[in-house]
């Protein structure tokens, strides 16, 4: 049987999967997935920044007038676009000579081997995707992704979250709500999240999906009681059974949150405001093999380049237990 081209198995194949392993990926968790749905997964062209055009407050040139009275056309002295850093990541799929040469010296053997590299890389991007939805951007030296931890901040008083401080920009701070109340009583959190639910509501838009950890969704799961409604799939969130509340769909999504965390959270968000932004061209992207000049070894990088961005802050909101 002739030698198969690995190099060339490796690309092709690789090249092919892209496609499919950036969709796989948008599917691995609720967060994405809605996201996914409401086509805001956006791709990003380039440029120093990740720029997000910002629906913020009213224009303070507004104004009622008559005939021919002089209209105000000063310009509106609020910030208009939020800036987010590029966030990378890379899984290598890779090869020995030995176990290409020797282990798996036929075709089909090499290609088995093969396949399963790429996949085991293509589910490893996906988790850690997935868990960088959640985080706060400061793991791995502040190079993971800037998740839902940053965007709704238990205190968004203060600090800065795309390049705008909300200490100052008041429009830039998401509801938010502390307590130690919904770690020791069921019964209270529903009265925590109706609360929530009102300060998130705007000109008739509410949020659409509500995640959290396992404490809280019990909590509301068992709140429920006859009334319960557990919603299909399709309904839903594509792969992601779900229970309702008002308008939204609450998804457990303790395996990518810190469910280990003491400090439980609840996200409620409206995703008309949330955009996924992977870079057009390194959105889970294989690149040129490289093969080490002093060894028998080859490897493959996937890689990814974009961030989780918003623009809009205050119609989503957090809760967490203290």
């Amino acid at each position: 049987m002739p030698e198969v081209n690995i190099t060339e198995l490796v690309a092709t194949t690789l090249r092919n999967r892209s496609s499919v392993t950036a969709d796989n990926i948008s599917l691995n968790n609720a967060l994405l997935s809605r996201l996914s749905q409401k086509g805001n997964i956006k791709t990003a062209d380039g440029g120093r920044f990740i720029t997000q055009p910002l629906l913020h407050a009213e224009l303070a040139n507004f104004m009622w007038y008559s005939g021919y009275e002089t209209l105000d056309v000063s310009p509106n002295p609020v910030v208009d676009a939020a800036e987010f850093s590029w966030k990378q990541a890379a899984a290598n799929v890779i090869w020995s000579g030995l176990e290409i040469r020797v282990q798996n010296a036929g075709q089909q053997q090499q290609i088995d081997l093969l396949e399963s590299r790429m996949q085991a890389a293509e589910i490893t991007m996906a988790n850690q995707v997935a868990i960088g939805m959640y985080s706060d951007g400061t793991g791995t030296s502040g190079k993971q992704i800037t998740g839902l931890a940053a965007a709704l901040d238990t205190d968004p008083t203060t600090g800065t979250y795309g390049g705008i401080d909300g200490s100052v920009h008041t429009f830039w701070q998401n509801q938010f709500k502390v307590t130690a109340s919904v770690s020791t009583s069921g019964i209270k959190l529903e009265n925590v999240m109706r609360a929530m639910w009102l300060q998130c509501t705007r000109r008739g838009e509410s949020p659409d999906l509500i995640v959290t950890e396992d404490v809280l969704y019990e909590k509301f799961w068992g709140q429920l009681a006859a009334i319960q409604r557990v919603t299909e799939s399709s309904e839903a969130v594509r792969g992601y059974a779900s229970l309702k509340f008002v308008t939204a769909d609450v998804v457990y999504d303790g395996d990518t949150m810190d469910s280990a965390s003491a400090n439980q959270k609840m996200y409620m968000i409206n995703t008309n405001y949330l955009f996924f932004r992977p870079h057009s061209g390194t959105n889970f992207t294989s690149l040129d093999e490289r093969t080490p000049v002093n060894q028998d070894a080859h490897n493959v990088p996937m890689v990814f380049a974009g961030n989780l961005t918003m623009n809009q802050r205050r119609v989503h909101g957090v809760i967490a237990t203290a």
